[in-house]
């Protein structure tokens, strides 16, 4: 369930592949991320912009 306010974003993984994570998990996160793309409003916005990355060949398919 998203709470209101919650920011998301993309980040590439070393194995190429592009995750969607809440602000609190990119804060979080060990190693730093090949790329990112975000902040988005709702985990939506993340889903779509992912969809998008994948088809242009930025991130491969999980």
């Amino acid at each position: 369930m998203e709470r209101f306010g919650e920011s998301w974003y993309i980040v590439k993984q070393a194995s190429e592949q592009c995750e969607i994570v809440a602000k609190q998990e990119l804060d979080a996160l060990d190693a730093q991320p090949l790329e990112q793309w975000g902040p988005f409003e709702s985990k939506g916005q993340a889903i779509a912009k992912r969809v998008g990355l994948i088809r242009a060949g930025k991130c491969q398919p999980s």
